[in-house]
């Protein structure tokens, strides 16, 4: 029987400290996360293992380095309001939620907004809000936000995301042609008028489909 949280402090040593995650924030948080507890049943054993799951749908829970990576990016510092587009099975919200003041994330996916929302209020998440709907469009009631994270890749940055950054917030999104062609970035808003992109790695994601994003109407689930 595998000792998951043997496993979780090696995953946070070997995959994450020793690969250029430096901020102590960041490992600290991905200490406290439990990955077992937002995969399936059968997957627990593989939790983690540096390498992304799967969940219902299509979707995945991504490799735990390149969650910590881009959340890393954000720079967060503890009192921002945190926009994530694509919550799956809710784990990078949950990481979010240790480094945030509160972390909204938007699932277009019914049953997976459903169960995060279920799971994340079970496990004791209270500062994290699970929405249903297009992504893309991100969540204008609560904007601005101090950061924004996109956990599927689009063919450029929504307009509607850029829109709800606030000033010196920091947008984190994979971008390219098609599926496997992603360049992770980092958009700055330096003013009202100016932002600042900045490339981070290659990366592969699901694509994020949506009004703004891959536009396809039949995939999207749920008001």
């Amino acid at each position: 029987m595998v000792d998951l949280k043997c496993a979780r402090a090696r995953m946070v040593d070997l995959h994450l400290a020793r690969r250029g995650i430096t901020d102590p924030r960041v490992l600290d948080a991905f200490r406290s996360v439990p990955r077992e507890a937002f995969v399936s049943e059968k997957l627990k054993a593989f939790a983690y293992d540096d390498v992304p799951l799967p969940l219902s749908e299509g979707q995945t829970i991504s490799q735990p380095y390149i969650v910590a990576y881009t959340v890393q990016a954000l720079r967060l510092q503890g009192e921002e309001r945190v926009l994530e587009v694509g919550t799956g099975s809710g784990y990078a919200a949950a990481i979010l939620s240790r480094l945030a003041k509160e972390v909204y994330t938007i699932e277009r996916i019914a049953s997976l907004a459903g169960s995060a929302r279920d799971r994340l209020a079970r496990l004791g998440f209270t500062n994290v809000f699970v929405s249903c709907g297009d992504g893309s469009l991100g969540w204008l009631e609560h904007a601005p936000y101090g950061a924004i994270v996109v956990s599927a890749g689009g063919p450029g940055v929504p307009p509607a995301l850029l829109a709800q950054l606030a000033l010196e917030g920091r947008l984190v999104i994979p971008i390219g042609p098609d599926e496997s062609s992603q360049d992770l970035v980092t958009i700055t808003r330096e003013s009202e008028a100016k932002v600042r992109e900045e490339r981070l790695t290659g990366v592969r994601f699901v694509p994020l489909i949506g009004q703004q994003g891959w536009l396809d109407v039949s995939c999207l689930t749920g008001p």
